[in-house]
This record gives structure tokens, sequence and C-alpha cells, in this order.
């Protein structure tokens, strides 16, 4: 008796991972209730909003955002909305990637002008001046990047549609 149960419940184990795998491998669109969808809609403009202010306060809001992100991505799994999810998150960590090594290229640019100054290089003050200029370029295209990331997934947002 006890073996037909354990047989019985690992059949009915094998059953449901199997429907759970179908699912993850088609990946068919998940149609959201009114109400679910009309709640994401709302913390995704939410989550919008508060990207762009974290740009103009100098990134210190920027992990509000990205933990609400990663709170309810699982809610929109496979729906229209997720998109907007992922398209947040890979633009939170491609952009501080990208600053990273902005900042780092700056500041070893900075750091060996100093160096170079002091040792009388002027190949090395060019050297530096380089690095340190690449890096402010890299911090501009990275700001101009990320806005427009943000933008476009806004307006897709607002018109109702996943963001490409």
């Amino acid at each position: 008796m006890a073996y037909d149960n354990i047989k019985q419940s690992s059949s009915t184990q094998s059953t449901f991972s199997q429907n759970a795998m179908s699912s993850l491998q088609s990946r068919t669109p998940v149609t959201l209730s009114q109400e679910e969808e009309r709640r994401l809609v709302f913390y995704n403009h939410l989550t919008y909003l508060l990207y762009i202010l974290s740009f103009f306060s100098a990134g210190l809001l920027i992990i509000v955002p990205i933990i609400m992100n990663y709170a309810r991505r699982k809610e929109a799994r496979y729906s229209w909305l997720a998109s907007h999810f992922d398209w947040q998150i890979k633009t939170f960590w491609y952009s501080f990637i990208m600053s990273c090594f902005a900042i780092t290229a700056f500041v070893v640019g900075v750091g060996t002008l100093g160096v170079s100054v002091f040792a009388d290089s002027v190949e090395g003050v060019y050297g530096s001046m380089i690095f340190g200029v690449s890096g402010v370029l890299l911090i501009i295209f990275s700001c101009i990047w990320y806005l427009y990331r943000i933008v476009k997934g806004w307006i897709a947002l607002n018109d109702g549609r996943p963001v490409l």
C-alpha cells in the first residue's frame, strides 16, 4: 500500500514536471487579467520614472528601480510586459558596466597624467590625455545610450506594446 502511494505520487510529480517543462519550452504568451496588466503597466511607468530621476540625481536612486524590476519580474513572465522588465534590467547592467570602464579609464588617465608631468614625459602626457578623454567620451556615450533606452522603452509601454 505504501509502495502504491509512492508510485502514484511520483507519477503525479513527473506529469507535473512534464507539463511545466513543456510550458517553459513553448514559451507561449500568457494573457494577464485586466487588473494584473493594469497594475504591472503602472508599476513599469513608475520604474521608468525612477530610472529617469536616478539619472538626474547622479545615480543615487538607481538601486531602487533595479530592485523593483527584479522583485516583480516573475509576475509578467511570458507576457508582453516581460520585455519591459528585461529591457530595464539590461539597460541598468550595460550602463553600469560602461560607466565602470569609463570611470576607470578617466581615473587612470588623470593619475598617469600627474605621473607623466612629474617625470617630464611628453609621450606619457599624450597617452594619459587619450585615456582620460576616452573615459569622458565613454561616460557621455553611456549617458546618452541610457536615456535613449529609457525613453524608447517608456514610449513602447505607453503605446501598449513590447519593447524590441
